[in-house]
């Protein structure tokens, strides 16, 4: 069975630094594709960033490259998010999918079956 939990969310001002922690437990081949989602209240979950676990592959957004890095080790995935700014305030889900989702540079939730509980971002001007 597939889990995940997030953690490191919280409140920091504008320019300030996060990292977000995806605990993993129970991934399969099909599960292999790990990947970070943002959400705004009345907006859908946008995909930031993805990694593969069994080849390494890693995607950030071109629009949150260069802030926001994507790492993983064997027991969970981590979102670095630096220069933070207000919009990136919202809830930060990880996500796991089939291994063919990544390399796709179109992360979309519907491809994930798997999701952590969230951990929410606030950012302060």
């Amino acid at each position: 069975q597939v889990q995940l939990v997030e953690s490191g969310g919280g409140s920091v001002q504008t320019g300030g630094s996060l990292r977000l922690s995806c605990a993993h437990s129970g991934l399969t081949a099909n599960s292999d594709c790990l990947a970070w989602f943002r959400q705004v209240p009345g907006k859908q979950r946008e995909g930031l960033a993805e990694v593969n676990r069994a080849d390494g592959y890693r995607w950030v957004t071109d629009s949150l490259r260069g802030r926001f890095t994507i790492s993983s080790d064997v027991a969970a995935v981590y979102l670095q998010m630096n220069s933070l700014k207000p919009e990136d305030s919202g809830t930060y889900y990880c996500a796991a999918g089939p291994r063919w989702n990544c390399g796709l540079h179109n992360i979309v939730s519907d491809n994930f079956g798997w999701w952590g509980q969230g951990t929410r971002v606030t950012v302060s001007s």
